[in-house]
This record gives structure tokens, C-alpha cells and sequence, in this order.
């Protein structure tokens, strides 16, 4: 009888359930995209810190420019790159709000590239959410600054080629060295360990940002299996086995 009881409160509790920041639409991403997932751990963050009504996203130019959408809690735009001048602004018009930028590899680390720089070496009390699919996704798949060499893409169809396309973009090993910098992890989302590592990366750097500690940023290895051209499965395994081997998991600084 005990037992029975047991597996009845068992089946009858709620242990999964959407985020109160998260909002319950359609998914406008394409199929194994990892964007949705890295949406939710941040909504899940926002929740566990109680933070949603001090929270102001800024979003980008990209396949995330629509991320106001799913979330439930302020978010703003910004012109392509400029997430993190945004951002500046608004954190020191508002210091008590938490601010954090949500932005892909083209945005942060090619027209944004300055912003990002600069705003790292001021030591600015922000949080970056930094998602590298290696492609410029919504503009059709071409090559990226993060494009691995002899990935094919739209604009290097015989593959990068670092002689003419130059060497893949490694942001994290690149701000390391900046001393306005307070934490770099780089993570992945291409298994369910490794989205809790994800999440947990992410949540620390937000504590960093309600601390008072300076400049966070979270990069992201994610999922594009349209422009990149392989199955959801092979996207998976192309992450694990390639793109963690050019881009190293773990953390590249922590001064806490």
C-alpha cells in the first residue's frame, strides 16, 4: 500500500513546467536549433534568481532578433553589434537593474567586435550570453569569424581556408587577457550534461552581474543543422567531436 501511494504522488507531481519567463508561443526557430534551448535555461535563471521584474534584455540583429517574443520580462533591440553600447547605457542609467546581452557570432564578434572589446575592458557590471553556431544563420549561411577552417558554407564552398578567409574568431581566449574582465566559461548545448553545465555557467554569471563583480560573458556552442547542412543527429556529434576540439569547453577566467 505504501508503495502504491508512493508511485501515485510520484506520477500525479508536476516536474517539469514551463518558466514564468518564458512565454507560451510557437517556436519560430528552425528544427534543432539551439537557440530555444539556451532561451529556456536563461528563463529558468531569471526565475530561480527572482529577478524578472528587475531584468532588461538586449537582443541582436540575427536569428535571436526575435527573442523578445519568448521571453517574460523587458527586452530591447539594437542596431547590429551595438547590443553591448545599449547595454552600457542602460545599466548606467538604471544600475540597479540587471542587464544582459543575448548575441550571436556575427553580431559580438564581427560588426559588434568593438563594443565587445571595449565594453569588456571597462569592466562594465554586465552579463553576455555569446551563441556560436560558427555561421551567419539568417542571412543564408555564410561564413562567420567563427566558421571553422574547412567548413563549408555559403561564401567558402570548398571550405574556410585560412590563407584567403583568415583563422576562426576565438573571442573567450582573446578578452582572457583584458584585466576589466571578471568571468569567461565556454559551454555547449549538445546533450543534456552539458546543458546543466550551461546553465550553470550562465547563472554564475549573473550573480557576478548582482554582485557588483564586473564584466560576464557565457559563450555558447551551439546547433545550426539548416546552414550547416547536417542532420539534427550530426549536428550533435559535430559539436562534441570538431567544433569543442577548435573552441575548448571550460573556463578561460574567474577572479571570484
Amino acid at each position: 500500500m505504501f508503495f502504491k501511494k508512493r508511485f501515485e504522488s510520484m506520477a500525479s507531481a508536476k516536474i517539469f513546467k514551463r518558466p514564468k519567463s518564458l512565454t507560451d508561443v510557437p517556436t519560430h526557430y528552425c528544427a534543432g536549433c539551439g537557440h530555444g534551448i539556451v532561451h529556456r535555461i536563461i528563463a529558468e535563471v531569471v526565475d530561480e534568481l527572482d529577478i524578472r521584474e528587475r531584468i532588461i534584455a538586449v537582443a541582436p540583429v540575427g536569428c535571436a532578433v526575435l527573442a523578445y517574443d519568448y521571453w517574460n520580462f523587458d527586452t530591447t533591440e539594437s542596431a547590429h553589434g551595438r547590443c553591448l553600447a545599449v547595454a552600457t547605457a542602460i545599466k548606467r542609467i538604471m544600475p540597479d537593474n540587471i542587464v544582459f546581452t543575448y548575441q550571436g557570432d556575427g553580431d559580438l564578434a564581427a560588426i559588434g567586435t568593438a563594443e565587445t572589446i571595449h565594453a569588456a575592458n571597462r569592466g562594465e557590471n554586465l552579463t553576455v550570453v555569446f551563441v556560436n553556431n560558427g555561421v551567419y544563420a539568417m542571412t543564408g549561411g555564410q561564413m562567420a569569424p567563427t566558421t571553422l577552417i574547412g567548413q563549408k558554407t555559403a561564401t567558402t564552398q570548398n571550405g574556410r581556408n585560412a590563407a584567403c578567409d583568415g583563422n576562426p574568431l576565438k573571442v573567450l581566449e582573446m578578452l582572457a587577457v583584458l584585466d576589466g574582465v571578471t568571468y569567461l566559461e565556454r559551454v555547449s548545448v549538445e546533450s543534456p550534461q552539458s546543458v546543466i553545465k550551461a546553465k550553470r555557467a550562465i547563472k554564475k554569471a549573473f550573480d557576478n552581474q548582482l554582485a557588483g563583480r564586473g564584466f560576464s560573458m557565457i559563450e555558447v556552442l551551439s546547433m545550426c543543422p539548416t546552414y550547416t547542412g547536417r542532420s539534427v543527429e550530426a549536428s550533435l556529434r559535430w559539436i562534441k567531436e570538431r567544433m569543442s576540439k577548435d573552441y575548448p569547453l571550460g573556463v578561460y577566467k574567474d577572479r571570484i
